[in-house]
């Protein structure tokens, strides 16, 4: 299986297949808009604007899974980061990454790259609410929290996982050297 034989559904209802980006380098996340993390869009944004026309594309899933903060319906959320954070990459339809209702994708996604740790100065944090949530976090793939990304190269690999503490920035070089 090749994330390329997934399908995904766009804000608007239609659905359109992951083989539509073959030959592009992906970056897919799960984000929320009422997160401590929320204010990565525009690191997302501005790898978007440095990449896009080289073959970049970030695939934005909301997903209200983690502490229900990312409220709203579609194009509210759609509104807010245009808004506020200025994004022009567009937004997928709300989803669940981890359960029983998580999307076909991110169950792909997850087997691929399994959690890779939290880093900086918010590692301890996030360490601490991951815990509570499940004491066995370190040993499952599971999605800890808003804001984890992956990197997916032009052949469709999923080449790396970011948890939610890596901001953009620091992804910057790893999406450069896939273009």
């Amino acid at each position: 299986m090749s994330i390329y034989d997934f399908k995904v559904t766009k804000r608007d209802g239609t659905e359109v297949s992951m083989s539509e980006f073959k030959g592009k380098v992906l970056l897919i996340v799960n984000t929320a808009t009422g997160c401590g993390f929320t204010p990565q869009y525009k690191g997302l944004e501005e790898l978007y604007q440095k990449y896009h026309e080289k073959g970049f594309e970030i695939l934005d899933f909301p997903c209200d899974q983690f502490g229900h903060q990312a409220p709203g319906e579609d194009e509210e959320i759609h509104e807010f980061c245009t808004m506020k954070y200025h994004t022009t990459f567009d937004q997928f339809k709300k989803i669940e990454v981890n359960g029983q209702n998580q999307t076909e994708l991110f169950a792909f996604l997850k087997a691929q790259k399994g959690f890779e740790g939290f880093t900086g100065l918010k590692g301890a944090v996030m360490k601490a609410v991951a815990a509570k949530m499940d004491p066995d976090y370190k040993n499952n793939p599971d999605i800890k929290w808003n804001f984890t990304k992956f990197l997916v190269d032009r052949d469709g690999n999923v080449k790396e996982r970011f948890e939610s503490t890596v901001e953009p920035a620091k992804i910057d070089e790893k999406v450069a050297e896939l273009l």
